[in-house]
């Protein structure tokens, strides 16, 4: 199988693109840097699969890629701190840059598949949140940027299935974490475990009674490829995340006693337009794809604390191993990686 990735040097496209050349595919990387991060990209030059592309999806996308089997579009700022700095690029790449990638796997014979997110029920006023529910955004909000992007790529890749017959998937992440997360990420996950690693308090917004759902990255990888696997065409949304719900303050307090029990919690004031509940109605990823979460709250917030304090401890962002496939070229004396910047 051969599929172009769009946001490859990301968080979960990273995860991806390891998960894809493990399983013998291979994988066409694009990214501009913008969110991602180029040690996410360095150490998967070594695989024969693998080949890259440094640009600007909302700009185009290249022409001379061959026949495909899947074009996946990750390409997008995802935390709070990164799409309110890059607003106009994070609606950019949600319009023209699902356009390119849409156009990209019509023109190429491949199947198409969008990350979508959990963000596009806004604030919900339904709990848990089900893909028929509409949401409640805010269009104009700090946070509009992100939200209504994805909604109008939703629409849009809908609207090439209906009118040009394109095979495409939607998948809604919910809140995932894990190792590959940038460190100025802005998000609680990594908000919480730089401070504690630190030694200073954990601050929590608002009174810390909003929910969150936190699934880990593998889970979530494996969703996606159930999604990918379906046989048949599925243009509907899907979401993927973990129905175990937890207040923010005790997402602080797990993650404060697993580091250091004697650090204080400090309250600030909450954002703008920050959601009070996140958690997602899997009934659909359970009956279609036959998916649900396997990896523990107490097992992944252990993966991911080990991997911040290697980055602490290496005085710089890369990652403590790699996949398997690296670790055999490593062994037998072969440059896999290069450091990080």
């Amino acid at each position: 199988m051969k599929l172009l990735l769009t946001g490859s040097a990301g968080f979960i496209g990273s995860h991806l693109a390891e998960h894809f050349l493990a399983h013998g595919h291979e994988v066409i990387g694009v990214d501009n840097y913008l969110s991602g991060q180029p040690r996410h990209t360095r150490h998967l030059l070594a695989h024969p699969g693998f080949s890259f592309v440094e640009a600007d999806v909302s700009m185009g996308l290249p022409t001379d890629t061959g026949p495909l089997n899947w074009v996946l579009h990750f390409a997008s700022p995802a935390s709070p701190p990164h799409y309110q700095q890059h607003a106009i690029e994070t609606l950019m790449v949600g319009a023209q840059g699902t356009q390119h990638a849409l156009d990209l796997a019509r023109r190429s014979g491949a199947r198409f598949l969008l990350a979508s997110t959990s963000e596009v029920y806004g604030d919900p006023q339904v709990h848990p949140q089900p893909e028929a529910y509409w949401g409640h955004v805010n269009p104009n909000g700090v946070r509009s940027c992100y939200d209504e992007a994805k909604r109008y790529a939703e629409a849009i890749t809908c609207a090439y299935h209906r009118e040009h017959g394109l095979d495409t998937r939607i998948i809604r992440i919910f809140n995932t974490y894990g190792p590959h997360m940038r460190p100025d990420d802005g998000r609680v996950v990594t908000n919480f475990i730089n401070q504690a690693l630190a030694g200073e308090a954990l601050t929590v917004q608002g009174d810390g009674q909003q929910t969150r759902s936190f699934q880990y990255v593998s889970d979530l990888v494996a969703g996606i490829a159930a999604l990918m696997a379906l046989p048949g065409p599925h243009p509907h949304p899907v979401n993927l995340g973990t129905t175990d719900a937890i207040t923010v303050l005790r997402f602080a307090q797990i993650v404060r006693d697993a580091i250091d029990p004697t650090l204080p919690i400090r309250f600030v004031p909450l954002a703008a337009d920050d959601p009070r509940q996140r958690q997602p109605d899997i009934t659909l990823a359970r009956t279609l794809l036959g998916w649900s979460p396997q990896v523990s709250l107490t097992d992944g917030l252990t993966r991911t604390i080990a991997y911040f304090r290697a980055l602490r401890a290496e005085q710089q962002p890369v990652p403590t191993s790699g996949p398997a496939w690296m670790r055999g070229a490593a062994d037998a004396g072969q440059s896999a990686a290069t450091p990080g910047d």
